[in-house]
């Protein structure tokens, strides 16, 4: 008998979760967090990278609160009167076009990787 969770719990979402919250931030104008579970550093760190090159955003930050649990916390501070929420959504489409075009180039090459080998 074992204490750790089942395989997958870390990154499949039961019924009940929901992947994606965002908060205003109380006490600073045109800021807020979103909170993320069961994604990793990976996520995180894209996103703020993401983010940072954007004029709009005064700052972007992630954090792990707790490294047992999955759940990442993403600070935006944009410049009034930019949202965000938009901001966030605007970078959410630019890395899913990035990891798109990443994802087609790793095809092409394994795809001519395997007809070089075929042709030797």
């Amino acid at each position: 008998m074992s204490n750790a969770p089942p395989p997958g719990d870390h990154i499949i979402l039961s019924p009940e979760e929901i992947k994606l919250t965002y908060e205003d931030d109380q006490k600073i104008a045109s800021a807020g967090t979103f909170k993320i579970i069961k994604e990793d550093h990976t996520v995180g760190n894209m996103m703020r990278m993401s983010l940072l090159r954007d004029s709009r955003v005064l700052f972007a930050g992630y954090r792990m609160p707790h490294p047992l649990e999955n759940i990442m916390l993403i600070k935006i501070k944009t410049r009034e009167p930019v949202q965000p929420i938009d901001v966030f959504e605007h970078h959410i489409k630019l890395l899913k076009a990035e990891i798109g075009t990443i994802q087609d180039q790793f095809k092409d090459a394994l795809e001519n990787k395997h007809k070089s080998q075929s042709l030797d």
